[in-house]
C-alpha cells in the first residue's frame, strides 16, 4: 500500500476529466482497507468512475478500490449464490456469469463501472434493476473498522437509488456484493426496448441468456458512445416519473411523447426524449456536448472541465423544465 501524491484521475473517471489527487492510494485487499482505516479517517472514494463528474482536484486522500475476486457460496437446484469483491469490473462479471449460465444480470450488459458501486444507485436497463439478484452487500463502517452486513431490504432499493445514497452515504465502504442467480428455467426479460427487435433481425425465436446479452450490448453500441474513446458517464439524468394527469396534459400537446407507466397514477417519461426535444441532441459547447446518437449522455470530446460539463446539465435543466414543466434529476454523481 503506497500512497501517491499530485496524480491525475483522468484514467480514474470515464468522463475523462483532468482534475488531479493531492494523495492517491490503490488498495487491493479488504486487509490493506482496515489498515488504512486505521490512520486515515477523511479520504475520497473512487472505484470504476463510472458514475461521477469531477469538477475540481481533489485535496484529500484518493483512495481507489480495487479488491478483485469472485466465489460461488453454495448451488441449489435451479440457483447460485455468488460474492463478488467491489474491485471487479461489472461487463467481465456479467459475460463470466452467461458463459456459466447464470440467469439474471444479463440485460444489464456493458454497464460501466465495478460491482462495489453498482448497488450505490441500482443499476438498471431493459426492463431488469440488479436489486432483483442482490441478496446481500457487505461493507467496512468507516468509523468502527468493522464489517456490516446490508440485506437486500436493508439497502431500501428504489429506482436508481439505496440506503448508500441517502440514509448512510459516506458512512461505509462497500467491499462485495452477494447475488442469487438463476442455473435453470431463467426469467428472461426481452420485452423492453429494442430486445424483441434486435432478437427478431436475427431471427431468434427462443433466445438464449447470450442472445439477449449479445442484443443488449449491441443495442447498447449502436446509441451509447464507449467511454474509452468519447469521455461519458452513460445516462446523465434520471427518467422522471410524473402523475398520469400531468402526462395526460402533456400528451395533448405532444401526441408521440413516449411513456411507460409505473402504475396506475404514474407515468414514466424517458429523460432522454426531453432533452432531444429541447433542442440538445448533438449539441457542443466547446469540447462539452450532447451525443449525436442518444440525448440522455452527455459527453467530453476531450478537454472538458467538469464544470462545464456540469453548466450544459443545468441549461438542459432549464430548459426541460420550462418546455414541458418536468424537472430533470441528475443521476451521475457531481463532486462539485
Amino acid at each position: 500500500m503506497t500512497i501517491q501524491e499530485n496524480i491525475s484521475l483522468k484514467a480514474y473517471n470515464t468522463f475523462g476529466i483532468d482534475v488531479k489527487a493531492r494523495r492517491f492510494v490503490s488498495i487491493t485487499s479488504f486487509y490493506e482497507l482496515q489498515q488504512l482505516l486505521k490512520i486515515e479517517k477523511d479520504f475520497f472514494l473512487i472505484s470504476g468512475g463510472s458514475n461521477m463528474l469531477l469538477t475540481k482536484d481533489i485535496d484529500r486522500l484518493v483512495v481507489h478500490i480495487d479488491i478483485k475476486g469472485t466465489s460461488i457460496d453454495r448451488e441449489e437446484e435451479y440457483a447460485v449464490y455468488i460474492t463478488v469483491n467491489a474491485g471487479e469490473n461489472w461487463h467481465e462479471f456479467v459475460l463470466w456469469c452467461i458463459a456459466e449460465n447464470y440467469g439474471g444480470l444479463e440485460n444489464l450488459s456493458l454497464i460501466p463501472g465495478n460491482v462495489g458501486t453498482c448497488p450505490i444507485q441500482n443499476i438498471g436497463a431493459y426492463g431488469v434493476e440488479v436489486k432483483d439478484t442482490i441478496t446481500k452487500v457487505e461493507a467496512l463502517e468507516i468509523e468502527t473498522n468493522k464489517l456490516v452486513s446490508f440485506s437486500n431490504e436493508a439497502c431500501n432499493f428504489g429506482y436508481r437509488n439505496s440506503i448508500f445514497k441517502n440514509e448512510v452515504k459516506g458512512k461505509y465502504i462497500l467491499t462485495s456484493v452477494s447475488f442469487k442467480l438463476t442455473t435453470k428455467k431463467h426469467q428472461l426479460t426481452t420485452s423492453y426496448g429494442a430486445i424483441e427487435n434486435e432478437l427478431a433481425l436475427h431471427k431468434i425465436k427462443t433466445p438464449t441468456l447470450k442472445n439477449i446479452s449479445d442484443a443488449v450490448i449491441s443495442i447498447r453500441k449502436s446509441k451509447l458512445p464507449d467511454p474509452k474513446e468519447i469521455g461519458n458517464s452513460g445516462s446523465f439524468f434520471k427518467n422522471p416519473v410524473i402523475s398520469k394527469m400531468q402526462f395526460l396534459r402533456l400528451q395533448k400537446e405532444n401526441p408521440t411523447i413516449p411513456n411507460y407507466p409505473v402504475s396506475e397514477t404514474e407515468i414514466k417519461v424517458p429523460a432522454g426524449w426531453l432533452v432531444e426535444q429541447s433542442g440538445f441532441k448533438g449539441k457542443r459547447y466547446g469540447d462539452a456536448g450532447v451525443h449525436e446518437k442518444q440525448a440522455l449522455v452527455l459527453v467530453n470530446y476531450g478537454k472538458a472541465t467538469g464544470n462545464e460539463v456540469f453548466q450544459l446539465a443545468e441549461k438542459i435543466q432549464k430548459t426541460v423544465l420550462e418546455k414541458f414543466r418536468i424537472p430533470l434529476e441528475i443521476e451521475v454523481n457531481v463532486i462539485a
